[in-house]
């Protein structure tokens, strides 16, 4: 196996930076060392920083090459997936979880349902003919709401892709939703009618009914399988409550400091998006995430729909918010590592899988130079 010998490089490690040398193959990394290296073919790093590929637990980048446009379904799902993949590794990510939507959202006239298996059967397509540049595993989005969700996910209940289950009630007046006006700005954002919103939250509140079962269910099939579980969009502490109490270790985007601080006094890690950090806001009337950063109530970045995100936020809680480089850096590598159970990666350590990025910071924007995935180019 061929050593790819950095030098001259910021290490960024758990709580420190440190000027010095990374040796990495296909089998892991092999030395991490402080000063220069004199092996032949080194290369020289020119002071750019060196950290752990990145982590995402939670991207829907997937489904917008699946549905390119309204109404627009691709044909290739295998070509789609492909697409997502190079855009996770450009943005530096090495491990994604495809947040993959299971059941109907919105209504039965949401185009995910349609699309569902399709993805589910790309991803298994392009894991076993060993296509992907980085390392892809799924995320079950679970929608309570719907019908059809536990139809759906049972012939997935013991696939092996399925590493991360999420819990997600998206009734309007609830949790993200609580706030009735900014669906309606989001509904009418995506082309729907004053008056096709009106019949979704007619229809919505009539599927609100099926949450309590399916939580129970869902919670139920995999849980069993000690898969980590998530609740979403946590506003209040009874929403934290109740995923503590089904074994929930993570409370992802949640939307108020009240349920962010909650879900951080009961010991589960909080995820939030880094799309929400670059914007200064949410776009749905949630909390702002830098602020749970600088209260210390934040674990864990996702790049939710914007897979650059990540890296850009980062940079901005370092620069802005005064959040240690490292510190910030271990949201989206290390501290979702281990929130995920990934004991062999997150980190620049010996041994460890040689997820490795090189980036540099211009103009206030995080360039990305190589991404290693596994020892293996991958940008």
């Amino acid at each position: 196996m061929s050593e790819t010998v950095l030098t001259n490089a910021r290490l960024i490690l758990e709580t420190e930076i440190v000027e010095g040398s990374i040796v990495f193959d296909a089998g892991g990394i092999r030395a991490v060392d402080q000063g220069r290296s004199a092996l032949p073919g080194a290369i020289d790093a020119g002071g750019d920083y060196v950290a752990p590929g990145l982590v995402e637990m939670h991207t829907d980048n997937m489904e917008k090459h699946f549905m390119p446009r309204p109404k627009v379904f691709w044909p290739n799902g295998l070509a789609a997936a492909l697409v997502h993949d190079a855009q996770m590794a450009a943005a530096g990510v090495t491990t994604v979880y495809d947040a993959i939507c299971a059941g109907t959202p919105f209504s039965t006239k949401n185009y995910r349902r349609d699309i569902f298996q399709d993805v589910m059967a790309a991803l298994e397509e392009g894991k076993r003919l060993g296509l992907f540049r980085i390392d892809h595993r799924v995320h079950m989005r679970c929608e309570l709401t719907s019908p059809d969700l536990i139809a759906d996910i049972e012939p997935y209940a013991e696939d092996p892709l399925v590493q991360l289950v999420s819990l997600m009630d998206h009734t309007p007046g609830q949790r993200q939703w609580r706030n009735i006006e900014h669906l309606r700005t989001y509904s009418l954002g995506t082309g729907k009618s004053n008056e096709e919103f009106e019949a979704d939250l007619v229809e919505r509140a009539e599927e609100a009914r099926n949450v309590p079962a399916n939580w129970q269910r869902v919670v139920a099939m995999f849980g069993a399988r000690g898969i980590p579980i998530a609740t979403h969009d946590d506003t209040t502490v009874d929403h934290v409550e109740a995923g503590v109490a089904s074994g929930a270790v993570i409370s992802e985007f949640p939307t108020t400091i009240e349920a962010a601080e909650a879900a951080k006094a009961r010991g589960l890690a909080t995820v939030a998006g880094a799309p929400n950090v670059v914007r200064g806001g949410s776009h749905s009337g949630g909390v702002s995430v830098s602020d749970l950063a600088e209260r210390g109530v934040l674990d864990g970045l996702s790049s939710d729909y914007v897979p650059s995100s990540l890296l850009q936020a980062v940079n901005i809680l370092n620069t802005r918010h005064a959040i240690a480089l490292p510190e910030a850096m271990g949201m989206v590598t290390w501290k979702v590592a281990d929130i995920l159970g990934l004991k062999d990666r997150g980190h620049l350590k010996p041994g460890l899988r040689a997820d490795i990025i090189r980036f540099r910071i211009v103009a206030d924007t995080p360039v990305l130079d190589a991404v290693w995935s596994a020892g293996r180019r991958a940008f």
